[in-house]
């Protein structure tokens, strides 16, 4: 996704992204692959409960979901695959921004 966060960002968008890691996993992977977006824990998985992202098989992991949430706070947009596993690349989210 870092690849892409330029173009996303280019589109008045930003990025956050939640893991179900605990903070120094979530920084470690943060630091290796030098990612400049937000990386968010999410050890308790509150907030991947919250957007009803639980993996049904793998209850404390979160299911590969992306959401574009508008200035007004709502879900515009979302992608939400099944299980665990499968993530899209920023061009489908940018594609989607530019609609707005």
């Amino acid at each position: 996704m870092q690849e892409g966060y330029g173009d996303i960002q280019a589109e008045g968008a930003e990025l956050i992204a939640i893991s179900a890691d605990p903070l120094a996993v979530v920084s470690s992977v943060q630091e290796k692959l030098q990612i400049t977006y937000l990386l968010l824990a999410d050890e308790n998985t509150k907030t991947i409960a919250d957007y009803n992202v639980v993996d049904p098989s793998e209850i404390e992991v979160a299911r590969p979901a992306t959401y574009i949430i508008d200035q007004d706070g709502r879900v515009a947009w979302k992608y939400l695959d099944a299980k665990s596993g499968k993530r899209i690349g920023p061009d489908p989210i940018v594609a989607q921004l530019n609609k707005f």
